[in-house]
């Protein structure tokens, strides 16, 4: 499979290289070494109360908008605004205006914006950006500036501030000088971005606010938000959506053109964008059951926001340290229990003081042992020679006592408090496709009758009872998916395409972004991925990387140590901004695509995984990862609208670590689940990719992410090992029994898929190239066929009536009357026909 060249990407000897590096952190090892008991019994590591959505909280997503270097010019911001109100509006405040007097000052400003000066027109976006960020100053709580916020943004759509900024932003895109001057400089700051950061942060201000939708919001603004939505996602700004303006940005930036484009707003405006005109994760699922009734499909099983919501978090597997301390109370425990026996057989009575601990013991060996707390033994000490090569050795030696032995039986009488609790039903509905049924028959028919049918599914003529049962089960929870119906349909135009008609495309918004793209996808795909490279926390420095802290470095740099650590957060806290924005973004694009058309989105992952995503995303996962779930990289203190509001306390080395109270960073989490899902797309179904999580050894990797107590990461995870269990050989299954199960318990069944025993690797086709190839066939032909405007011409009716044709009038240029006959001598009267050649050529 090629790889783009284009796309900085990680190598696989950074994956291994850096493993033990990350493996060796202290800190997770120590704050998480109880996480291997259940739920129910540690109050060390609870589950993490986190609750997943399309974003976190308003004032919080507000708050991320800006750097703690940005801080002074929320005063700047206010100067502005109050020099240029006192002229027009004498002796009043804002809020005491009537709405009225507010919308023709709005209207002087809106006429201020289109002046030639540049410096005026920089005090006039930032006096409209003080009024979109809620007149502060005349605000005594962070609700009020909220209230104002939002009223304020709502006037300014109405009054038309976001196409005349629209306008400035394209003019500042384009805008050479600043470019070259950008590009020259040795090292650029947030003095560079000025303008740029201004009118993205009032144009984000306003698409997430509007966004947002409150219970007591009017009749008025709820029709705005509505037109606002339909204005973003159709082709009005130079004939394409909004987000592709955004999208060149990306790309601009990237290939070092605008080094100064502040990256961190670019990217939160183009997924809020893509967010709103496209819609969120329930708005996609209402779309999904809209669709499946469209096509007269059977009803989606379950709700799969709501089971995952209610799923609960497994307890991680053990680590080497782990396995150590309970071996060595494993033998305690066998020569306590063999002398409370020699004790009872002597008739004392000390064994029924013993028997909780002789029950707890023997319970522990045999669920906990047995083979399961082996799990990350071998990750400790070398995860890259886990062994995957699946060649049988012999069983480990923590565990060979126990699995030799079988454990005591546990004794008749039990506590109701210490009885194990088992799952009443699995969370998910089983599925089983077409193709599996199909297999299934054909394997049954070759068995008991000796030739097959083909793709029938109905008769079973000749085939025993039990097969019937099987085939009537499978039929019971056959799923058709929207994906396959959308191939089969495309498979009906490609062959009979005169046929068939015209195919009717509904312009939705994921289709009017899609169209957009597609010139450029293979550019936009590579930039992200560039940025999420460089914002990774596993990301090493170097020298010809993208710079994407130039809207958060200062122009002077700290000289004192508080300034330095404050910088030195505030710069962690930018690049978990970028992560989080292109993690979002690339899921919203993958999952709307995939519900558009199944090509469209098979194109997008096809991009994603030539420019070697699969592999970044491992990479970026091979950390510690519960240090980085728990990263506290925020001064709450600085945080918008609190800085605005209070009192500014004198910042201290101890106040600037303290951060927040939380025992995660919700951003961090979401970012995780995030990756987790977009790998979880790319891979699924695909065997060739499935490989390359094979080959770049992702197995330790992942499991290290099941350190985290979250049900909905969890799952993603587990669901990851789940298509690569069976590549992974006997002895990793049979060494990481705990995480077998926790598959079986929280991850949806396939009736027919062997992914625990893996019996059918030698008959399946190893030649993944020709899979990526035939796929791109398809997909090729696919954009051919709908959005390539010459693709007919071979079916355009043709006139073959030699008087009609020589009957048709032809325009011609007024000079060539005057020089008919001159042309008529020199091309036809003067030029030998030479009849030999044109019978020859026939």
């Amino acid at each position: 499979m090629q790889q783009s060249d284009d796309a900085e990407v990680p190598a696989l000897n950074d994956l291994n290289n850096n493993s033990s590096k990350h493996r060796s952190g202290a800190q997770g090892r120590d704050g998480f070494r109880n996480q291997q008991k259940d739920s129910e019994g540690s109050m060390e590591s609870p589950n993490l109360e986190f609750e997943y959505g399309d974003t976190d909280s308003l004032t919080a997503e507000l708050s991320e908008l800006y750097s703690y270097t940005e801080e002074p010019e929320f005063s700047l911001n206010r100067d502005y605004f109050e020099e240029d109100f006192r002229s027009h509006v004498n002796g009043r405040r804002w809020v005491e205006l009537s709405v009225d007097d507010q919308r023709a000052y709005v209207m002087r400003l809106l006429d201020a914006l289109e002046v030639t000066d540049r410096e005026k027109r920089l005090k006039v976006a930032r006096a409209i950006l003080y009024l979109a960020q809620g007149v502060f100053d005349e605000c005594d709580t962070e609700a009020d500036v909220l209230h104002w916020s939002r009223h304020n943004i709502f006037l300014l759509y109405d009054m038309g501030i976001f196409t005349a900024l629209l306008e400035l932003l394209s003019m500042e895109i384009d805008n050479n000088q600043a470019c070259s001057s950008a590009v020259r400089k040795p090292a650029i700051s947030l003095a560079d971005s000025t303008e740029l950061r201004v009118l993205l942060s009032i144009m984000y201000l306003m698409v997430e606010t509007i966004r947002v939708e409150m219970e007591d919001d009017r009749p008025e603004w709820r029709m705005a938000r509505e037109a606002f939505k339909t204005e973003l996602g159709s082709p009005l700004y130079n004939g394409e959506p909004f987000a592709l303006l955004l999208f060149t940005m990306v790309t601009k930036f990237c290939s070092m053109s605008a080094p100064h484009f502040p990256m961190k707003k670019v990217l939160l405006l183009l997924w809020k964008t893509v967010l709103f005109t496209l819609g969120g994760f329930e708005e996609l699922q209402a779309m999904k059951v809209r669709g499946r009734e469209k096509l007269k499909l059977p009803p989606l099983p379950e709700d799969s926001i709501k089971v995952v919501r209610n799923m609960r978090a497994a307890s991680p597997p053990a680590s080497a340290m782990e396995l150590i301390e309970q071996q060595q109370q494993q033998k305690r425990g066998r020569r306590s229990r063999r002398s409370a026996f020699v004790d009872s057989l002597e008739g004392d009575s000390p064994f029924a003081k013993k028997q909780p601990l002789v029950k707890q013991d023997s319970l522990d060996t045999y669920n906990e042992r047995d083979p399961f707390k082996n799990d990350d033994a071998r990750d400790e000490e070398d995860d890259g020679e886990d062994v995957d090569s699946g060649i049988e050795g012999e069983v480990d030696p923590l565990d060979r006592d126990v699995i030799i032995q079988p454990p005591p039986p546990p004794p008749p009488l039990r506590p109701p408090t210490d009885r194990v609790s088992f799952p009443k039903g699995l969370p998910w509905a089983p599925k089983v496709r077409e193709k599996d049924i199909e297999h299934f028959l054909e394997s049954s028919r070759n068995k008991f009758i000796g030739f097959t049918l083909g793709n029938d599914t109905e008769t079973l003529v000749g085939l025993p009872r039990p097969i019937h049962e099987s085939v009537k089960t499978l039929k019971q929870h056959k799923y058709v998916s929207i994906a396959e119906v959308q191939i089969k349909r495309e498979e009906e135009l490609q062959q009979c395409p005169m046929t068939m008609g015209e195919e009717e495309v509904e312009e939705t918004p994921a289709e009017i972004l899609y169209v957009g793209m597609l010139p450029s996808l293979s550019q936009y795909v590579i930039a992200l991925l560039k940025l999420l490279l460089a914002a990774a926390p596993t990301s090493k420095a170097k020298t010809d990387s993208i710079n994407i802290l130039a809207d958060v470095l200062p122009e002077e740099m700290p000289i004192t140590v508080l300034q330095s650590m404050k910088l030195g957060i505030d710069v962690n806290r930018h690049k978990e901004i970028i992560v989080k924005a292109i993690s979002a973004l690339l899921l919203l694009l993958l999952k709307h695509f995939k519900l558009n058309h199944i090509y469209q989105f098979e194109y997008v992952s096809q991009h994603l995984v030539f420019a070697n995503c699969i592999p970044l995303i491992l990479k970026f996962f091979n950390q510690n990862i519960m240090s980085y779930i728990s990263a506290k990289n925020s001064i709450c203190v600085l945080d918008f609208p609190h800085c605005v509001v209070h009192e500014m306390p004198e910042l201290t080395a101890e106040s600037l670590e303290a951060g927040d109270s939380n025992q995660f960073c919700w951003r961090n989490l979401f970012s995780c689940i995030n990756l987790l899902r977009i790998l979880n797309k790319l891979t699924k179904w695909k065997h060739s990719r499935t490989m390359m999580l094979v080959v770049f050894k992702s197995a330790p990797i992942l499991k290290r992410a099941l350190k985290v107590k979250q049900a909905m990461m969890q799952l993603y995870v587990l669901k990851l090992l789940k298509i690569q269990t069976k590549y992974l050989g006997r002895q990793w299954r049979k060494s990481n029994m705990k995480t077998m199960s926790a598959i079986y318990q929280k991850v949806r069944h396939r009736l027919n898929d062997d992914w625990a025993y893996g019996n059918d690797i030698d008959a399946r086709p190893w030649d993944f190239q020709a899979e990526e190839c035939a796929l791109r066939e398809s997909i090729e032909k696919f954009n051919t066929r709908r959005y390539d405007k010459n693709q007919n011409s071979e079916f355009a009716p043709v006139d073959n009536c030699l008087q009609s044709v020589l009957g048709q009038r032809v325009e011609l240029p007024e000079d060539f009357h005057y020089s008919y006959e001159m042309w008529l001598e020199r091309e036809v009267f003067s030029q030998p026909i030479q009849w030999e050649g044109l019978l020859q050529s026939q």
